[in-house]
């Protein structure tokens, strides 16, 4: 029986005696807690500690799916900073085109997301303002110097604005990310949307967790596959 037949199901069952039951647990209670509703996307992040930061609040918010856009500085990570948050979460990275933040915003809408730019813009509404019920979407999130792209901005559904009531016109990125995802994940909650995974989705993401957690999980899986064409 090749590996690829086996279910998910199947796979949790036979990987998950082997984690502790408190680790189990905690992926089960994170499960039932993450998103693909509200997506975030970095177009050209280039510091460390910023591109770092926006991952742990990815992660902490309950947020599964990060793309990342790489048209003129390649994402890298502080782990002093992340504190393995990458590990958990989706990464989909857009390196590989002239243009990577066409693609992307391509990928995102033909997935069905609402495009929404972080920055003050004529047309901009301001983060209570957001309508989580008008459909999913990906929170763009753009360089540290410039901002979104021509592209993005060419793009955006909507642009959304945290309000300021200071001397400062913005938030360093990482803080902005963090204020944006908290403030929409509390609206998200509190709406009638359905926001959390599908059983599907749920046990595909557990299968990955519990191979990344179970030391020698290949090894116990080929063992019960081999026993069960012996048998």
């Amino acid at each position: 029986m090749p590996m690829t037949e086996l279910t998910d199901q199947t796979i949790i069952d036979l990987l998950s005696p082997f984690a502790t039951p408190q680790r189990f647990e905690t992926m089960q209670t994170v499960l039932s807690q993450r998103t693909r509703y509200m997506t975030v996307v970095l177009e050209d992040i280039y510091q460390p500690q910023n591109a770092s930061a926006v991952l742990r609040s990815a992660d902490g918010f309950g947020i599964q799916d990060v793309h990342i856009i790489e048209n003129n500085h390649e994402y890298t990570l502080n782990p002093d900073v992340e504190k393995g948050a990458s590990s958990w979460l989706n990464m989909h990275r857009y390196s590989s085109r002239e243009n990577n933040t066409k693609q992307a915003l391509k990928y995102l809408k033909s997935q069905g997301y609402r495009i929404l730019a972080t920055t003050p813009h004529t047309d901009d509404v301001n983060l209570d303002d957001v309508e989580i019920e008008k459909g999913k979407f990906a929170l763009i999130f753009g360089t540290e110097v410039t901002g979104i792209s021509d592209e993005v901005r060419a793009q955006a559904d909507e642009f959304v604005k945290i309000p300021m009531y200071g001397f400062t016109e913005s938030f360093n990125i990482s803080v902005s990310a963090a204020i944006t995802m908290h403030h929409l994940r509390l609206k998200m909650e509190q709406s009638e949307v359905n926001w959390t995974l599908s059983e599907e989705e749920a046990n595909h993401l557990m299968v990955k967790w519990l191979r990344k957690t179970v030391r020698s999980s290949d090894s116990i899986i080929k063992r019960y596959i081999n026993e069960q064409e012996f048998n």
